[in-house]
């Protein structure tokens, strides 16, 4: 009998594309998405698209577009400029750090992520700052007042965007000023087609537009964080806003069959990450077998498993941890490959011996942008949990991060269950924690190839991992790519995360013989970008596991 492994792709309701000539945005927000092609349409560029896709994403997208979270940023131009210090690419660095008061043991078992104290020093307007002094075009006031419209008036919520409201404002009936911001006045629940006003985050906003990000840094904005914070027994003073900087930084530089790859260094872990995983898989032919073929599907695992643990072992903020230089090498690859056993899945505890385990008992958004001259942007933002600490800002309208959570805040307490206690990520004052961000650009002679990035904790490095071996080795067209069931290794818990878990019973079975652990899970929601080689033409890829739009023209 012929079993024929991974001939069947799923088709997600809804998901669309569209190739433009001159420019194009995807974005989880449609009004986000909107914004931005806007700003194209009015002579702005890639950048300029980005930054107004940002500022309308934290009205339009209150879970994880924001003001009071960080991100990513990855910028490509089609040609190296002083700017971008002589290289195709750079990367806007624009994460949160710790507050000058945080201490290394600073949380306990059992801390609610929800705290005061949870909260990181924003980055995201210093950061869209940086790109438009970098980048921009366009004025500053101009990149930012559509945002200021879009919640003076309001705009129109979606299914997603009404369930994802309603969800969390059940979930936070004492928190007084989350539902004077985000629930109706009625009591009722949100449904589609309903409009939501924010006057508090238009009045911030509109500052920001007309004083540039010291209005956030140094100004009114920055006293109603310090009083938020004091309310609640938070860190951040009004020093810690004054002194955060965002940071151009060199990208990651990989290659993978042809391709370059260009993602951010730490203390983002993703590019890292993600060169690490090419680069072990170039040296397979996966062509060799089906895309959701047992070999194939292994062989990612095995992958992610060693990578991951590397990711624990060495990574963290360079401004105070030593990153390996050998990480992203192929030699390096070449050795860290001969620990895979092509017939049998490794066991994690296995794969880093001394890192000591203990026996104890995600939200961000991604968007991506291509101008007429083929300038790309990739950024990956985030509040870490849905809707972060789910702390709004007393008269200023906006959420705060809950971005501590991603320091390794009990150290030495590595679990099987997937708590992570090494060196390089514990919490210092000042300290830019690790992040799983992994906005990332393919280009192929110094003209982009692909645009692409996820939500979704651990898991986005492997989203992106997914999408471009859909692209570049199975030669799938953009949309297929992003609809296709996806696949997720993080070495703890030791689980392979499979979408097509239900769909692909026998390669299940197949794995399962193999040694691994199989569970059915959701991951990411890859807004993306393929240039068409033929005709140059940009091909937009919403991932409608939540909702979005490729807006172009």
């Amino acid at each position: 009998m012929l079993v024929v492994f991974g001939a069947l792709l799923p088709s997600f309701a809804g998901a669309q594309h569209t190739e433009h000539k001159n420019g194009i945005v995807v974005a989880v927000s449609e009004p986000g998405a909107d914004a931005g092609l806007a700003i194209l349409k009015r002579g702005g560029n890639a950048v300029d698209a980005a930054i107004a896709t940002a500022f309308a994403q934290a009205v339009t997208h209150p879970a994880a577009g924001n003001i009071g979270g960080g991100g990513f940023m990855v910028v490509h131009s089609p040609s190296s400029s002083p700017r971008l210090r002589g290289r195709l690419a750079t990367v806007i660095d624009y994460r949160e750090v710790a507050p000058a008061a945080a201490t290394r043991t600073m949380f306990k078992k059992g801390e609610s992520p929800y705290s005061h104290k949870m909260v990181g020093v924003p980055g995201v307007v210093r950061g869209m700052a940086l790109a438009h002094q970098k980048f921009g075009k366009l004025p500053w006031k101009d990149l930012v007042m559509p945002a200021v419209e879009l919640a003076e008036k309001g705009y129109i919520l979606d299914k997603h965007h009404a369930d994802s409201l309603n969800k969390m404002i059940a979930l936070t009936k004492k928190n007084a000023e989350f539902q004077r911001v985000f629930a109706r006045a009625d009591g009722e629940k949100w449904k589609p087609g309903d409009r939501h006003v924010q006057a508090d985050l238009a009045k911030t906003l509109r500052l920001i537009a007309e004083d540039g990000p010291d209005a956030f840094y140094v100004g009114k904005i920055a006293d109603q964080v310090v009083a938020e914070m004091k309310s609640g027994g938070g860190l951040i003073t009004k020093e810690d806003l004054a002194k955060f900087k965002a940071i151009q930084r060199v990208p990651i530089h990989g290659t993978y069959r042809g391709y370059d790859v260009y993602s951010p260094p730490p203390p983002c872990s993703g590019g890292t990450c993600l060169v690490l995983m090419l680069n072990m898989l170039e040296r397979f032919d996966l062509k060799k077998h089906g895309r959701y073929s047992p070999p194939t599907l292994h062989l990612l695992a095995e992958t992610m498993r060693l990578t991951y643990a590397d990711r624990a072992r060495y990574l963290g903020d360079p401004a105070f941890t030593k990153i390996p230089d050998f990480l992203t090498t192929k030699s390096y690859a070449a050795e860290r490959v001969k620990k895979i056993n092509l017939a049998k899945a490794n066991r994690s505890e296995d794969i880093a011996r001394e890192i000591k385990l203990t026996n104890e008992g995600e939200s961000t958004t991604h968007f991506s942008v291509i101008d007429q001259d083929g300038m790309a942007v990739s950024n990956t933002y985030t509040l870490e949990h849905s809707f972060g600490s789910r702390i709004v800002v007393k008269g200023a309208g906006f959420l705060l991060n809950n971005e501590m959570m991603d320091f390794n805040w009990r150290p030495g307490i590595t679990t099987k269950k997937g708590d992570i206690g090494t060196e390089p990520n514990t919490i210092a004052p000042g300290k830019k924690m690790l992040s799983s961000q992994t906005p990332t650009i393919l280009a192929k002679d110094g003209k982009v190839f692909l645009v692409t990035g996820s939500p979704g904790g651990r898991t986005i490095i492997n989203t992106v991992l997914n999408i471009v071996v859909n692209v570049v080795d199975y030669e799938m067209p953009i949309q297929q790519a992003i609809d296709a069931p996806r696949m997720h290794h993080q070495w703890f818990p030791d689980e392979l995360k499979f979408e097509g878990a239900k769909q692909y019973p026998k390669t299940v079975e197949a794995l399962k013989a193999m040694g691994h652990r199989v569970v059915f899970s959701r991951q990411g929601d890859a807004h993306s970008i393929w240039v068409n080689p033929r005709t140059g033409g940009y091909i937009g890829a919403a991932d409608k596991r939540l909702s979005g739009k490729a807006s172009g023209y």
